[in-house]
């Protein structure tokens, strides 16, 4: 049995973990597609860091704060109203406050032109990825690299 010498705390990855915080965007409150897309992750091998619905961009900075390991931020928004939700994601970004991708997803507008024209938005706003079908998401996930990869320090040769 291998036994760390080095405490771990409980918000720390594991070396093997993928870790995706996921929220719902600020006006919006629907929650199932939520805690299922968290099941969806959570099977396929990733360690999910729920902030549930209704999350203003000020919670994703400070959940990226607490976990600069993550993955990625998974936000959705069922509502049409991702891009006004979403638009201070530009300075997060610019001022380095999240630096993982940022994939946003969900109804993203009634008609077909607007949400065309939400995701051209969202893109410019400094989303990576904008998707419209959730069975795309795990893999989108397992294909982007690994922000929390642990590098073991070099063993020392008796000299």
């Amino acid at each position: 049995m291998n036994i760390s010498a080095t405490p771990r705390f409980a918000t720390e990855p594991s070396p093997g973990d993928r870790v995706i915080i996921l929220g719902v965007a600020e006006s919006d409150a629907h929650v199932v597609a939520n805690k299922l897309i968290e099941y969806e992750l959570s099977l396929s091998g990733f360690r999910v860091i729920n902030l549930g619905a209704c999350t203003p961009v000020e919670e994703f900075v400070d959940a990226f704060q607490s976990h600069p390991y993550a993955d990625a931020m998974v936000i959705g928004s069922l509502n049409g109203h991702a891009y006004e939700d979403l638009k201070s994601i530009r300075d997060a970004k610019k001022d380095l406050l999240i630096s993982c991708p940022i994939i946003v997803g969900g109804n993203l507008g009634v008609t077909r032109d607007q949400a065309a024209r939400t995701k051209e938005e969202l893109l410019s706003i400094g989303v990576d990825y904008v998707l419209d079908d959730a069975a795309a998401l795990p893999l989108l996930l397992h294909q982007l690299p690994r922000r929390n990869t642990v590098v073991a320090p070099p063993e020392r040769g008796i000299s």
